[in-house]
């Protein structure tokens, strides 16, 4: 019988998950799931003799990283769609297989960017905080008024999986779509939605804009000063694709002055450590980036890097390489 290859998995992931790699392979778990940093990784995974290694986001497989792996390591997957806690240019030079796990994660977050975008349009954290802190009284007519969403124009900057999955669901609100994305969809995909090579044309047309696009040099601070100007005033702004697409000064300025009504974020930069100025703004909606957190989601996500896995040591190519 061939022996088991023996996979490091750095962080605790769901029991299914968890269940099928201890099946599959020699596995070496991180039960107390402790943080792991560089000489954690490094150490790991020589003491376990590890051919592979089961990732998560929260860990940052940097060159330096990379170079001092042992040579036994042969692939790393990780446990999300984003990579860029891997340089895959260090990976691709040493030949070590990188893979994702994409479109698994599409429904859950296109879910969250409508609870963002609804929960900013309506002030749900203002009208939650008044139940939990007794302080529900006599009824105003000018109390926690938001904007209306339904027949309001939204504007998507990246029209891949999970922009085109919000589409659907914002129509449902009888929204207009316009979108900018790299390339123009095909009209049966489009489905009416309107499409802007320059996302700068787009962005007057935006009562919301919801933001789906990578994390990128070529988008980060996408989101700016400039480009807000651009949106009209009291436009709504939300964010559940990556931190780095906003520049924070810019936005909260904007939230401060009244030319944006309100935004609502699940991705931060620099997260967990986001920018604090965040909590005391009144119009803002915030989550603790949670746009996959179903447990459908994260089990698909597992048994995605399985397969990956699975294939690589079966001598097949991974379908979801990405160095």
């Amino acid at each position: 019988m061939t022996e088991k290859p023996t996979l490091l998995v750095t962080r605790r992931l769901p029991p299914d998950v968890e269940a099928r790699l201890t099946r599959d392979y020699r596995a070496v778990l991180n039960d107390g799931d402790a943080a792991w940093g560089a000489d954690d990784l490094i150490n790991m995974s020589r003491d376990a003799g590890a051919d592979a290694i089961l990732t998560c986001g929260t860990e940052r497989f940097t060159a330096d990283v990379i170079e001092r792996l042992p040579g036994n390591v042969k692939i790393l997957a990780t446990f999300s769609v984003g990579y860029d806690h891997i340089d895959v240019a260090a990976a691709s030079a040493r030949g070590l297989v990188v893979t994702n796990t994409p479109d698994v994660l599409t429904n859950a977050t296109a879910d969250t960017t409508m609870l963002c975008l609804l929960g900013a349009a309506r002030q749900a954290q203002n009208a939650e905080r008044v139940l939990r802190q007794g302080r529900w009284g006599r009824w105003a007519s000018m109390d926690m008024l938001g904007v209306e969403v339904t027949g309001k124009r939204l504007g998507i900057y990246g029209m891949g999986r999970i922009g085109q999955a919000v589409a659907r669901r914002a129509r449902g609100f009888d929204m207009e779509i316009h979108y900018s994305n790299r390339n123009r969809l095909p009209p049966e995909t489009e489905q009416g939605a309107i499409y802007h090579a320059d996302p700068h044309k787009m962005l007057p047309h935006c009562d919301f804009l919801s933001i789906n696009c990578p994390g990128s040099v070529e988008t980060r601070h996408f989101v700016n000063e400039r480009r807000i100007e651009l949106l009209p005033d009291g436009a709504v702004v939300v964010n559940t694709a990556r931190g780095s697409v906003i520049d924070d000064d810019a936005l909260i300025q904007a939230l401060q002055s009244g030319k944006l009504a309100a935004a609502g974020l699940d991705v931060f930069a620099g997260e967990p450590n986001l920018d604090k100025r965040y909590l005391s703004l009144s119009n803002v909606f915030l989550l603790p980036h949670i746009g996959s957190a179903t447990i459908e989601t994260r089990n698909g996500m597992g048994f995605r890097a399985l397969d990956n896995l699975d294939a690589w040591f079966a001598g097949r190519e991974p379908h979801d390489r990405v160095a």
